[in-house]
């Protein structure tokens, strides 16, 4: 696999694994799930912004950092 196959892996894992947190134990699903946004936040930075597959541009990036800070923060809100 390449690095971006286990970023990805990780990233998934990550949300997936709050969920399962939120499903399977006391813990409220919305805590579990933004604790699975906040665990995969730094694998989606290394993939956006550290380490990008492409050369991508500027708009691209600032509109998929845009969606996952949107994501993110609403998460944590509903989980408030």
């Amino acid at each position: 696999m390449h690095r971006y196959d286990w970023i990805l892996l990780a990233i998934a894992a990550a949300l997936v694994g709050g969920g399962l947190v939120g499903a399977l134990t006391t813990v409220p699903m919305e805590y579990g799930l933004a604790a699975g946004f906040v665990l995969a936040t730094p694998f989606v930075y290394d993939a956006m912004f550290r380490n990008p597959p492409l050369p991508a541009s500027d708009f691209q990036r600032a509109a998929a950092a845009i969606v996952w800070h949107a994501l993110l923060v609403w998460t944590v809100l509903a989980a408030m």
